[in-house]
């Protein structure tokens, strides 16, 4: 298995790019748990961006939980490959308590979850 990235300079920051792909190949299995990434460096090379670039998408991938780094021994993606669910499930939860508190109905909840999710999907 390969990582296989992708990076349009035209589509948005260059570090979301790789932070999202590998969080989507991550979840799909295409990157299977305990996956050795390449190193930032190698991986800002062969991508063409800084090293920061790539630093940067590697501390949000690990505070999501999707890779975990072993010191010396590399980057990995994580066994706990769940925890972008728990994390929206805990936002969702947020959210919902807020809804309720502004006093709006479960239709207009929805509502308005469903047009911030177009928003962001489209």
């Amino acid at each position: 298995m390969t990582l296989k990235i992708h990076v349009d300079h035209e589509a948005g920051a260059p570090y979301e790019q790789v932070r999202a792909q590998i969080s989507e190949q991550a979840r799909s299995g295409a990157l299977p748990v305990g996956h050795k990434l390449p190193t930032v460096r190698g991986l800002a090379e062969e991508l063409g961006l800084a090293a920061n670039t790539v630093a940067k998408a590697y501390r949000a991938l690990e505070a999501d939980g999707v890779i975990e780094t072993r010191g010396r021994n590399g980057t990995f993606i994580a066994a706990a490959g769940d925890a972008a669910e728990r994390r929206a499930a805990a936002a969702a939860q947020t959210y919902a308590a807020e809804a309720r508190r502004l006093g709006l109905d479960q239709g207009a909840a929805l509502d308005a979850v469903r047009d911030a999710l177009r928003a962001a999907y489209e």
